[in-house]
Parts: structure tokens; sequence; C-alpha cells
């Protein structure tokens, strides 16, 4: 478990480092950073959104230039209009995401989490829950101002729980 915490962090730190725009770091961009608190807000915020159970509620928490990898679709989403034909059909499901493990690193203008969670759905005929466990990676960036998901992928964990 030490290794995956070390190569999200190594990997949260080598996202951050690539993503920083040029001028930033020639000291010509106003930074805004994040902290570590801030970023494990934002998913509280992205969960509340799921629980409305509304697209037009959760859309909008991505950037215009997003990208949705998600846990239960073979197709990645690149627009907004494809992400919100996403979470149509997913919200129904009733999903709660509860973070299990969590690595957040901040820089400029972007901030990482990555690690492990738990998505539970419920049927909504059956009304039976299946919990998927599943690793994930959010990236955010500044826009308008605003932090947005610019980036997450989230994958079942390929192993059996041990």
């Amino acid at each position: 478990m030490k290794s995956i915490a070390y190569l999200a962090a190594l990997t949260s730190v080598a996202v951050l480092a690539a993503a920083a725009p040029a001028q930033a770091r020639e000291g010509k961009m106003k930074c805004a950073a994040a902290t570590p608190a801030q970023v494990e807000g934002l998913f509280s915020q992205f969960n509340a959104a799921w629980a409305t159970k509304d697209p037009a509620k959760v859309t909008p928490l991505f950037a215009k230039d997003a990208v949705l990898l998600a846990t239960v679709s073979n197709t990645p989403r690149t627009t907004p209009e494809a992400i919100n034909d996403y979470f149509v059909g997913f919200l129904k499901n009733s999903p709660v995401g509860t973070i299990q493990t969590s690595s957040v690193q901040v820089g400029c203008n972007i901030a990482t989490r990555l690690g492990t969670w738990d998505v539970a759905l419920t049927n909504p005929d059956t009304k039976a829950v299946t919990v998927v466990k599943a690793r994930y990676s959010f990236i955010y960036k500044i826009e308008n101002g605003t932090w947005k998901i610019y980036h997450l992928h989230s994958s079942m964990m390929p192993e059996a729980a041990k």
C-alpha cells in the first residue's frame, strides 16, 4: 500500500510540474493555490451534487475542456455535453462516494487528489446496493476564478479485496 501511495504522490508531483503554465514559472501569472482542505472540500461539493441526482448540478463542476474517464463507461467524455450525458444515466443509481485513501498535491492554478474510494450505487428498481471499489484521480484547475474538475479518472480495482 505504501508503494501505491508513493507512486500516486510521485505522479501527482509530475503532473503539477508539467501542468504549471510557463508564464507562472516565469513569474508573469498570479497563482491561485488551494489548501489540501479546500481540495477535500471540492470532493464534498462533487458528492453533494451527485446526491441531487441532477446532471445540471454536476456538469458545471467540470472545466469546459475537462476529460471524464468514468468507472462504469468505456467512453471518454471530453465535452460538457458528453459529461452531462454520462451523468443523466449514472445519477439514476444514487451514487455516494466515500474516500478510502487520499493524496493531495497543490500547485500554481492546479491541484490533484489521488487515491481509492468506494462508490455505492443503488439499483432504482430493486433498491439493491452495490459498492464499487475503485481508484480515482481528480485534477482541478482554476477556470474564471473557480476551481473546476479538469480531469477525473476512476477505475475499478483490478484485484479482489483481501
